[in-house]
């Protein structure tokens, strides 16, 4: 794969959040917990997000306790 394409592909991975709301985000944590994606961890670093408030979005508990290093 060529420079360009390469660069063309990071870019469409990491311009996927222009903009984003708390509320956005903790509706988009609890899909990727769902899905047990990595993106997940940096959101929840990122916004600082407590355990409470994921799992008042709909997450489950295990999949929070999963993560229970990164929550406040």
């Amino acid at each position: 794969m060529g420079k360009a394409k390469k660069r063309s592909f990071q870019l469409g991975i990491y311009d996927r959040f222009s903009s984003l709301s708390r509320e956005d985000a903790v509706k988009t944590v609890v899909k990727l917990l769902e899905e047990n994606h990595r993106d997940a961890d940096n959101l929840i670093t990122l916004f600082g997000m407590s355990a409470e408030e994921i799992l008042e979005a709909g997450a489950s508990y295990e999949a929070v306790k999963s993560k229970e290093g990164l929550l406040k």
